[in-house]
């Protein structure tokens, strides 16, 4: 399990968060936890306090909202187990940047990396995409790019799973592999 991608998938607190990161102490290397979430809000900010509390202790941590690229390029090797949470935060922090070419740069570099990293790389996404669709433009842009983002990463990785309700549904690999 060295060398794998996985993909966790679910909804808001659908438990994947919890999963990809029982995944990460099982690979038995040193976990990088990749955070990409921005502190916007005070509902925001409990989110993350619950997500650092919830963390071991001895993990290092990065917070990297937008050059994602960049930094796993730097990281990745076959000596520690990245955990990304999350690429759909990332996807919003690129949409809503105030440069408005920074999305295309970012997005397609990150995605001509993807099958070139090393190592055990464990990444997070919301899956926006199983309701209505949304009113708002700026929204339904988010779930349209978050579909596309997902179904990009899940070709490139070993494993995809869906996590429902804490219960893990792989789509892609078997468990146990």
């Amino acid at each position: 399990m060295k060398n794998t991608k996985t993909l966790v998938l679910g909804g808001i607190r659908s438990g994947k968060s919890r999963l990809a990161e029982r995944f990460a102490i099982q690979s038995h290397l040193p976990v990088i936890y990749i955070a990409t979430a921005s502190i916007d809000d005070a509902e925001m900010q409990a989110r993350i306090a619950l997500h650092r509390a919830n963390r071991p202790g001895h993990w290092r941590v990065i917070e990297e909202p937008v050059y994602l690229a960049n930094l796993l390029g730097q990281l990745a090797d076959a000596q520690h187990c990245l955990l990304i949470d999350c690429l759909t935060h990332w996807l919003t922090n690129l949409l809503t940047h105030r440069n408005g070419m920074l999305f295309d740069q970012e997005h397609t570099a990150f995605l001509s990396l993807l099958p070139t990293l090393p190592g055990r790389i464990i990444f997070v996404g919301n899956e926006t995409s199983m309701g209505i669709i949304p009113m708002g433009e700026l929204t339904r842009r988010h779930c349209d790019e978050a579909g596309k983002l997902h179904q990009l990463v899940a070709r490139q990785c070993d494993e995809v799973i869906l996590t429902v309700a804490g219960l893990p549904h792989y789509l892609k690999g078997n468990p146990g592999d």
